[in-house]
């Protein structure tokens, strides 16, 4: 009965085994190990009860709660050198005996807060060489007292949830190295007691602020757990901040200083600690006086130099510390801007800079100019409207104050960026004092106001955002009654309007290189036709020019049968009129000179005829009584 009984358990251990890997069964625990064999996705035939799992080096790409559903013994679970991209929330929720999880060498991006949500025992969670560039707040949240091991090195971390981190009271090793870590919070490790290495290798560390961990390294047996410290490859800055890590003494390290340019390249435990200096502030220039009207925007600035850079504040005219709220914002730069300001908001302001080496302060003085606001409500017939339209023009439009026979207020030439605001004189019992146009838009809800003097009835507003919806409306301003009275506000009207969409810098580009093409195709084709038209006349007037030539003769002798030569009639020789030197471009012996084509071929074929019918030539010229010239002519 044995045998059947071993081939039944061997039969029924390989059905649970998936197909491409390899099923161990060792004592009590199980391993199934499926590395290297190209899967796409998690075998859903895994058995259950497996303890340890491989499927390093496969080409898995998302990872969802189906794919480890029931295994609640497993221990090890081996990721490596895959393809994840995603991890769905809960994916490990039933791992609760997970020890181990390595999911380095992957694509993953970021960590949601359930991503990493079941494994409460996790001791060992390797995430190196992925492309994290966010971890939530609390993804680490089921497992912060029991893991030991932590490992993000070679990611693209700028931040990690340091206060998850610092709560893990028996984590022993943290890798950070290689990633973009440019700060640590201060006190980030001060309750990791059993923390005994710390790798910051190659980050963007200029500084390190202080903490009680780091001095555990100094003295080994007072130390329950010695600190293994590494933060090489970080530009480091080598002032008055770093002094107290100066003085910890590890002379093993090979960390270097990147500046200040006194101190670059140095070795950082080779630095004298006389050398560890700062620069106190100095606040280089920085808002003296600003007015403003009532209700506008108010921005004091304030520059300072320094090393370390200095940390800016702003104290307010009532001595306490201004900080961000609806109405005033505080930048980092040293800017205060103050939204809307109000006749509370003036007085005098001061800047602090400070740093470890000292502070320096600056006084700026705000003013906020007033403005008219309604009468006290005893003048009869005094009608005071509201000064401000923050709440919108939209309700004064709608009938809310009482316009009575009040001229409308009308908005034309609207362009893009600019519209002409008219109104009408008014009555003329009413005295004005001057106008104010109050106007915001859709795109910002900024309150803007602009005063205009009571004798103009137009006035361009200008800068106005392209395509957007504005609310104007336009108050009169009267002068008091008497001393004591506030100055009388009255509403005149109203209007709404929307500027014109911006032209696309496009559209008019093409249509200036359309048109500056076809200017240049027109004149390029008047020029050829002037061209054209001018060679034509050269042509045809040095043909004609060329007839007319007159081909003279030299040398011209008869032929007789042995009787003496007739004596030729000598004339009296003619000087030719001066012509303009011209190159020769065809020898044909000696004619004279530099002639025409056509006439130096007429010479040559001339002095070719006297030699064969010269005696014809001889008494041609005496049967016709002519001169040589005239023969040359009869001949050409």
């Amino acid at each position: 009965m044995a045998p059947p009984l071993l081939l039944l358990l061997l039969a029924s251990g390989a059905a649970a085994c998936p197909l491409p890997c390899v099923c161990q069964n060792l004592s009590e625990s199980l391993s199934t190990l499926c590395a290297h064999r190209g899967l796409l996705f998690v075998p859903p035939n895994v058995d259950r009860r497996t303890v340890e799992l491989r499927l390093a080096d496969n080409f898995i790409q998302a990872l969802g709660p189906p794919d480890f559903r029931n295994m609640t013994g497993l221990v090890d679970l081996t990721l490596s050198r895959n393809a994840i991209t995603r991890i769905g929330a809960r994916a490990f929720g039933d791992l609760e005996s997970l020890r181990s999880l390595h999911l380095d060498g992957n694509r993953l991006v970021e960590l949601g807060t359930g991503s990493l949500r079941g494994p409460v025992n996790l001791q060992h969670l390797i995430l190196s060489g992925n492309q994290l560039g966010r971890i939530a707040p609390g993804a680490f949240d089921d497992f912060l007292d029991s893991l030991e091991d932590l490992d993000l090195s070679y990611n693209n971390l700028r931040q990690v949830p340091w206060a998850g981190i610092g709560a893990m009271p028996a984590l022993h090793t943290l890798n950070l190295d290689h990633n973009l870590i440019d700060a640590l919070p201060p006190g980030a490790f001060a309750q990791l007691g059993q923390l005994s290495r710390l790798d910051l290798t190659s980050n963007r560390l200029a500084t390190l602020a202080p903490d009680p961990l780091f001095s555990r390294g100094r003295n080994a047996e007072a130390s329950p757990a010695p600190l293994v410290l590494s933060f090489s490859g970080n530009p480091l800055h080598c002032n008055c901040e770093l002094l107290w890590l100066r003085r910890l003494a590890r002379p093993d390290d090979l960390e270097t200083c990147a500046s200040p340019p006194s101190l670059a390249g140095r070795y950082f435990w080779a630095v004298p600690e006389g050398e560890f200096s700062c620069e106190p502030p100095l606040i280089a220039r920085h808002t003296q006086r600003l007015w403003v009207l009532e209700g506008q925007r108010a921005t004091l600035r304030c520059r300072a130099l320094g090393d370390p850079a200095p940390t800016m504040h702003w104290v307010g005219p009532d001595d306490r510390l201004v900080g961000n709220s609806s109405r005033a914002r505080a930048f980092p730069n040293g800017t205060l801007e103050i939204g809307v300001t109000g006749s509370a908001d003036a007085g005098g302001y001061t800047c602090i800079a400070t740093n470890p080496a000292g502070e320096a302060t600056a006084r700026v003085e705000l003013r906020v100019l007033a403005l008219p606001h309604g009468g006290n409500g005893s003048t009869e017939g005094a009608r005071p409207g509201p000064s401000d339209i923050a709440a919108s023009a939209r309700t004064a439009a709608e009938g809310e104050g009482t316009l009575e026979s009040e001229p409308a207020v009308q908005v034309t030439e609207v362009t893009a960026t600019s519209g002409l605001v008219s109104w009408g004189p008014g009555r003329p019992a009413d005295p004005v004092w001057m106008f104010q146009i109050q106007y915001n838009s859709s795109e910002d809800d900024t309150l803007v106001y602009r005063i205009v003097p009571a004798s103009s009835h137009h006035f361009l507003l200008k800068h106005l955002v392209p395509g957007a919806d504005y609310d104007l409306c336009l108050l009169a301003l009267s002068p008091a009654a008497g001393p004591s009275d506030l100055t009388a506000t009255r509403l005149l009207g109203c209007a709404r309007f929307s500027t014109l969409p911006a032209i696309p810098l496009c559209h008019a580009l093409q249509a200036h290189v359309l048109g500056g093409t076809l200017t240049v195709a027109v004149g390029g084709v008047l020029v050829a036709a002037l061209l054209v038209f001018t060679v034509a006349l050269l042509v045809r007037g040095r043909g004609a020019g060329n007839g007319r030539l007159p081909l003279k003769l030299s040398h011209v002798q008869s032929q007789t049968n042995g009787g003496p030569s007739p004596t030729p009639k000598t004339h009296p020789p003619r000087s030719p009129p001066p012509r303009p030197q011209r190159s020769c471009s065809l020898d044909l012996g000696d004619t004279g000179g530099c002639y025409g084509y056509a006439r130096r071929l007429g010479g040559a074929w001339a002095r070719r005829s006297h030699s064969v019918h010269g005696g014809l030539l001889g008494a041609g010229c005496r049967g016709m009584g002519g001169s040589a010239e005239r023969l040359e002519e009869s001949v050409v």
